[in-house]
């Protein structure tokens, strides 16, 4: 830790970009070698064994325990070949980070000796400590046991000596403590009901996966910088700091020449994640100083995530080696563009189709807009969940902050595909249909549609992008389990309904396609309201929402209520994906969560106001009574340090601004740690603790701008933003 920002930018001085020396010149040649993928499977598995786990990760068939012996046995063989010497359970409990229990191949003998063995017991699963992990008052601490379990359909993998297998975990009794449970049941569901609506259109289908694809931005700044800002380190965030006078106004870092320094770190870290099978593909400077993005090609989603997370740790452990901090944080500095993690959503089917892609014939077409509708009609149904599942202390700074989405939850689709749906609303069904004629008598003509008719629009917090849909809220370090969770199990039920519906008027001696587009229709009515082509930001759609009865619910707490409506306890039971006794305990998890990290903040505000910015603000002000003293002992006249007083004046008002607020911070804190209720809690940090962020943070800036430079001891944002 340096003791002050001077020592910091000396060591930022003296860096010298490490040499870095890739694998290969070709990509392809060390993609996923440390990852026993397929292929590995195949060379170091029986044909059997590689049959049984090929079909489990295909079709989601539990591997008997026998054939979990031959995949432990061949698993070690590899991970040891590549010089592992331990393995462990690589999951994700309700923290929002990854977590792991490292345990050795190495076992003693009788006489003396040692083994290194693996079992399938220890393969498939394994006893973590439930208790310590968020539960939501699903696990007292006296009962500790809780259960990772082995989830095959995401591959193992090395990490250094260790080998790194995917799982799920859950409790004793049970209950999902993890992201991945819930996720694997809302894809499930998705699967089952989207074939049955695919069978409409193509009895050969057999299953759908949802794909995904995860834009993730990130800030970088100097480690030694980072270590002189307590706030960085303790909160993600910059609490302090007044605005560069430079900064992101010329939009002149945006897709520009990537720094040397950041260029040899994405190189390493790239080459660390490709190794791993993450398949990035995009790398760039974002909008705001010292913010890059980079972006893999798509996957099947459940991998996807867990790649994502994966790719979080490493950009944090390849960045030490460049003497960088990644900063994962929505908004971690004020003033400049926050960072999000844009999921970008679609639907495969097992042939090869994307059923959010328009095709050349009418039929196709119809396909793509039973997918398409359907999708609008669940986000509007359950737009309450989806704003849940991406609230968070951090996504609140950033939601709405004119570079993200902003909390009303709406759909922008383009001026194409709006007159399509238009004109299916505003239309009349014959029941006289010629299915091979292209125009369908009665029906009225869907157009070709291209993939890319629409322009992009950054204000949408779900947008259609020519054959998917961008759920561009998603904040920066959350796990896109949860949004992607919530959206595929509303669109599974979504699904669900539609079949329904269709059937009946099916049932009824309508022709199936008069009854595939009558439930279109009314579907396209019904969700009118979530569709919007304008500017999220401005104060005319905020009242427009208002009128269309969309919600605007700007923080957290008030947010999550989603989770534990009537109507999403109905929907997760008929889902499967949550029970009650799980989405209370999320509702909980969640809500502790954010006034815990507005207590870190509040505590860390107080500590460095009261701490290091008063007593350097009181350093220069007692240099500037010396000097007034001095001129006035000389005899001189009040117009000679007039200035000097005027300075003295504004640093007391500040630095007394300053100490008020914090005090009256402290005291609300305080009341606010004593409430029962833990919503009650949450709301009351949000709402009465976090409004004297702002003074307290107006205060200490104005202090920054009037305290001389070489006293000031936090790196200034000018230092912070620009790496050099």
């Amino acid at each position: 830790m340096f003791n002050n920002r001077f020592q910091a930018l000396q060591a930022v001085s003296n860096r010298e970009i490490p040499e870095i020396k890739l694998p290969s010149s070709k990509i392809s040649d060390y993609f996923g070698v440390n990852v026993f993928d397929k292929l590995k499977m195949k060379e170091f598995l029986s044909q059997d064994a590689y049959a049984v786990i090929v079909n489990s990760i295909d079709n989601g068939v539990p591997i008997p325990r026998d054939m979990a012996e031959q995949v432990a046995s061949s698993m070690k063989t590899w991970a040891m070949a590549k010089g592992a010497t331990h393995y462990t359970h690589w999951f994700q409990p309700l923290t929002g980070s990854t977590a792991e229990k490292h345990d050795a191949f190495f076992e003693p003998t009788a006489d003396g000796g040692a083994i290194e063995r693996f079992s399938g017991d220890a393969l498939s699963q394994q006893e973590p400590d439930a208790s310590s992990f968020p539960n939501g008052g699903i696990r007292n601490t006296f009962e500790a046991r809780g259960y990772t379990a082995w989830d095959p359909s995401s591959p193992a993998f090395i990490i250094g000596r260790t080998l790194c297998i995917p799982t799920v975990f859950v409790s004793y009794t049970g209950e999902a403590l993890d992201y991945k449970v819930p996720l694997l049941k809302a894809l499930n569901a998705l699967d089952k009901a989207a074939v049955d609506v695919c069978h409409y259109f193509d009895k050969s289908i057999e299953k759908v996966n949802a794909s995904l694809g995860i834009e993730q931005e990130y800030f970088l700044v100097d480690t030694a910088l980072f270590n002189a800002r307590p706030d960085l380190a303790l909160t993600g965030r910059a609490l302090f700091g007044h605005m560069s006078a430079k900064n992101q106004q010329l939009e002149d870092h945006y897709f520009g020449a990537i720094p040397s320094r950041v260029y040899a770190f994405m190189q390493d870290m790239e080459t660390e994640a490709l190794k791993l099978g993450i398949p990035l593909k995009t790398r760039h400077n974002e909008v705001a100083p010292s913010q890059f993005e980079c972006a893999p090609i798509y996957e099947e989603i459940n991998l996807a995530i867990d790649h994502n997370q994966l790719l979080m740790d490493i950009m944090d452990r390849v960045a030490q080696r460049h003497h960088f901090k990644v900063l994962l944080h929505e908004k971690p500095y004020a003033g400049i563009n926050g960072s999000g993690k844009h999921n970008n959503w679609s639907l495969i089917t097992n042939t090869g189709k994307n059923l959010l892609s328009p095709g050349k014939t009418p039929k196709n077409n119809l396909m793509f807009l039973t997918f398409f509708v359907n999708t609008i009609k669940a986000v509007h149904d359950h737009a309450d969940l989806l704003r849940a599942s991406i609230a968070s202390v951090n996504n609140d700074h950033r939601l709405g902050a004119n570079e993200a989405p902003p909390a009303i939850i709406s759909i922008f689709l383009g001026s194409q595909l709006t007159e399509v749906l238009d004109e299916i609303d505003t239309s009349r069904l014959s029941k006289k249909i010629k299915e091979e004629n292209s125009l369908w008598q009665g029906i009225p003509k869907i157009p070709q549609i291209l993939k890319d008719n629409t322009d992009r629009n950054r204000t949408s917090p779900f947008a259609f992008t020519g054959n998917k849909f961008e759920l561009r809220a998603v904040g920066s370090s959350a796990n896109s389990a949860s949004p992607m969770t919530v959206l595929n199990l509303i669109m599974a039920d979504q699904l669900k309904k539609f079949k329904y519906d269709v059937d009946k008027l099916i049932k009824k001696g309508e022709k199936k396609d008069v009854a595939l587009m009558t439930i279109i229709k009314r579907c396209i009515k019904e969700s009118r309201a979530i569709r919007f082509e304008g500017n999220g930001y401005s104060e005319e759609w905020e009242r427009e929402a208002e009128e269309r009865g969309l919600a605007n619910v700007k923080t957290t707490p008030k947010a999550l209520d989603a989770l534990i409506t009537d109507k999403a306890e109905v929907l997760f039971e008929e889902t499967g994906v949550f029970t009650k006794r799980e989405a209370h305990a999320r509702h909980e998890i969640l809500l502790d969560n954010f006034y815990k990290k507005l207590q870190i903040e509040a505590r860390v505000i107080g500590e460095l106001a009261i701490n290091i910015l008063i007593p350097a603000a009181l350093t220069y002000q007692s240099k500037l009574v010396e000097n007034v003293k001095g001129l006035k002992d000389l005899g001189l006249d009040r117009t000679a340090y007039e200035a000097q007083l005027d300075i003295i004046n504004k640093i007391a008002e500040h630095v007394n601004g300053l100490k008020k607020n914090v005090d009256e911070m402290i005291n609300e804190r305080k009341t606010a740690n004593k409430v029962e209720d833990l919503r009650q809690r949450a709301i009351d940090y949000d709402e009465k603790v976090k409004t004297y962020f702002a003074p307290i943070r107006y205060h200490a800036d104005k202090l920054e701008t009037l305290v001389d430079d070489s006293l000031w001891p936090l790196p200034k944002f000018r230092e912070l933003l620009f790496i050099k």
